[in-house]
């Protein structure tokens, strides 16, 4: 979940994949960098298309591939927590 977006959770860990989700960030240092967007990949599930649209998208997509991480602690994957990014 990212704010009122709600998406299943394997189609967010094939997210991360695609965005090569395999680095460990902490999201606390986390700053935008320009890459390239999870919108030109032609692998990208369909739920995630509607997103592209947005101004956002490229944060939006950062957001979701982190809380798919396995190196979160807890209380920050869930879904109701909004104070750890």
């Amino acid at each position: 979940q990212d704010g009122d977006l709600k998406f299943p959770l394997e189609s967010v860990k094939k997210l991360k994949e695609l965005m090569g989700g395999s680095r460990h960030i902490n999201p606390r240092m986390m700053v935008p960098v320009a890459t390239h967007s999870p919108c030109q990949e032609k692998h990208l599930p369909e739920e995630f298309r509607p997103v592209c649209k947005r101004a956002d998208a490229d944060m939006v997509f950062t957001r979701l591939s982190l809380a798919a991480g396995d190196d979160l602690c807890e209380i920050c994957a869930n879904a109701a927590c909004a104070g750890c990014l």
